[in-house]
């Protein structure tokens, strides 16, 4: 398929990779201009979409879709970044209650994050030992439903609005952190499409809010 045309590749970010580590892997083996609507932690796993030649240009209008997650807390411990990547320390709590918050949720932004905070991302800022005040912002929590626990682990299907970090969503049980993280859909697009190629005008009729881009 001709990537100047412009598609969507749906990729499965496996763990230790960065977003950009696969779209630089893409960009080398398919010789296109190349981007993604939507970082994912080197810890995570799941749906990346790469975005392929023309495709580029639909970024502001995909990276925007709702995500869907499957998320498991460590419970009875914490961790310095709120993921298994920080300094882990076992208080031996397990939370009282298990439930998340839905709606309308106030979160700050990590400092683990790649949020731009005078001119420089936070997380290169974290990786110097500094700590500045990060903004906050609402996300939207439309669902995050328990599917099952054992007293050393909580497992979770979330379903929220872009730009919800999951991980402070799974501190707010206290004695947990975010111990594996995987991404099974943006928007109309699945994990278990990886793989697929979807060209821009597929796209269009996927995400009817792309077609101004194409005009």
């Amino acid at each position: 398929m001709d990537a100047d045309a412009g598609t969507v590749l749906l990729c499965d970010k496996p763990a230790g990779l960065t977003s950009h580590d696969v779209v630089a892997m893409v960009r080398r083996e398919r010789g296109a201009k190349a981007g993604h609507a939507g970082t994912l932690d080197p810890f995570a796993t799941g749906l990346l979409l790469v975005l392929l030649g023309r495709a580029t240009r639909l970024q502001r209008f995909l990276v925007g879709l709702p995500k869907t997650y499957l998320a498991t807390a460590r419970l009875g411990w914490r961790s310095s970044t709120g993921d298994s990547d920080g300094e882990l320390t076992e208080t031996g709590r397990v939370p009282d209650s298990l439930r998340l918050p839905t709606g309308t949720v106030r979160q700050r932004v990590p400092m683990t994050s790649a949020v731009r905070v005078g001119g420089e991302r936070l997380y290169r800022k974290a990786h110097r030992g500094e700590t500045v005040e990060t903004p906050e912002r609402d996300v939207q929590v439309h669902r995050a439903e328990l599917l099952s626990s054992d007293g050393e682990h909580a497992h979770y299907e979330i379903e929220c609005s872009a730009g919800t970090y999951v991980r402070t969503l799974v501190e707010t049980l206290d004695d947990a952190y975010c111990s594996d993280l995987r991404r099974t859909a943006v928007g109309p697009f699945r994990v278990e499409d990886a793989g697929e190629e979807i060209p821009t005008e597929r796209v269009a009729q996927l995400v009817p809010a792309v077609a101004e881009a194409l005009r």
